[in-house]
C-alpha cells in the first residue's frame, strides 16, 4: 500500500496529486502522482542529497545523472523503444517526472505463470514450451534489442526492471488467468544506470547480467532464457556478434566463480 511521504516544501513540480511513496532505494524515492491533470498518473524520480558527500560535488553528481537518465529515456521513446516518456524534469533540484506504466513487473507474471510449485520442482517441457510464456520471451528480446539498436545500455536489465503493460480491451482474445499473467507488452523501465554505447562487449554484458538474474530469479523456468536470445538475434543487424561477444564474457563469468 502506498504511504505519503512528503517531499521537501522547497521542491516545486508540476503535480496535481499528492505524491505517495512506491519505493526507496540506496539512490533515490520513487512516488506516483500525476503530471498536470488528474487524469495522467506519473510516476516522480527524486535523488535527496547525500549528506556524505560534499554539497558541491553532490549537486552536480545529482545534476547530471537526472540530465542523462532523461536524455537517454528521450532517445529511446523517439527511436520506438518501449520506454516510458518523459513528462518533465529539473536536473538541478534532483527530480524526474515521467509516464506512469500501469501493469505488473515481467518478474511477477512469471511466477504467476509458473504458478505454486516448490522451487526444485521444473514445470514439465511441455508446460515450458507453451505459446504464451515463450511469446513473453520473444518480446522480452525484441525490446531490449530495439534498446542495443538504439546505441543504449540497460545497464541493470533484469525482470523487475520490465512492465508488462496490459492491452487495450478487446485487442486480444479473452485468456485464462494463467495465460493473463503473461499477456500484455513489453516496457523497459529504471535507467538510472543507463549509458550510451555501441560497443558488442557492453551490449553482451548487458544479456548476461538479464540471464543471470533471470537464471536467479526463475530457477525453474531457465531454460526458457533461449528464447530471450533467439529473438534478440532477429532484431537488429549486429546481434550475431553481439551474442559471440556474449559467449566471451560467460567464459569470464564462470572463471571468476571458480576463483572465487
Amino acid at each position: 500500500m502506498a504511504t505519503e511521504f512528503p517531499l521537501p516544501r522547497v521542491l516545486t513540480y508540476p503535480a496535481s496529486a499528492p505524491p505517495s511513496l512506491i519505493a526507496q532505494g540506496a539512490e533515490g524515492r520513487l512516488y506516483k502522482t500525476t503530471h498536470l491533470h488528474a487524469d495522467r498518473p506519473c510516476a516522480l524520480k527524486y535523488r535527496p542529497p547525500k549528506p556524505y558527500r560534499h554539497p558541491i560535488l553532490d549537486a552536480r553528481l545529482t545534476k547530471a545523472r537526472i540530465a542523462a537518465e532523461a536524455k537517454v529515456l528521450d532517445r529511446c521513446y523517439r527511436e520506438g523503444v518501449p520506454v516510458p516518456v518523459v513528462y518533465a524534469l529539473d536536473a538541478a533540484a534532483g527530480w524526474l517526472m515521467i509516464e506512469w506504466i500501469e501493469g505488473i513487473p515481467v518478474r511477477q507474471g512469471i511466477n504467476e505463470w509458473l504458478g505454486e510449485r516448490p522451487e526444485d520442482d521444473a514445470p514439465p517441457a511441455e508446460d515450458l514450451d507453451e505459446t504464451p510464456i515463450v511469446d513473453l520471451m520473444k518480446r522480452i528480446g525484441q525490446a531490449v534489442g530495439s534498446l542495443h539498436r538504439t546505441g543504449v545500455i540497460h545497464g541493470d536489465l533484469t525482470t523487475s526492471n520490465m512492465m508488462l503493460r496490459p492491452r487495450p480491451q478487446g485487442s486480444e482474445p479473452e485468456a485464462d488467468a494463467k495465460k493473463k499473467a503473461v499477456a500484455g507488452d513489453v516496457i523497459l523501465i529504471d535507467f538510472g544506470l543507463a549509458t550510451q554505447s555501441s560497443s558488442d562487449e557492453d551490449r553482451a554484458v548487458d544479456l548476461y547480467v538479464l540471464e543471470r538474474a533471470f537464471a536467479s530469479t526463475h530457477p525453474r523456468a531457465e531454460r526458457l532464457f533461449s528464447h530471450v536470445l533467439e529473438a534478440y538475434k532477429h532484431s537488429f543487424k549486429k546481434a550475431h556478434s553481439v551474442l559471440i561477444k556474449l559467449e566471451d564474457v560467460r567464459m569470464r563469468g564462470r572463471k571468476r566463480s571458480m576463483l572465487g
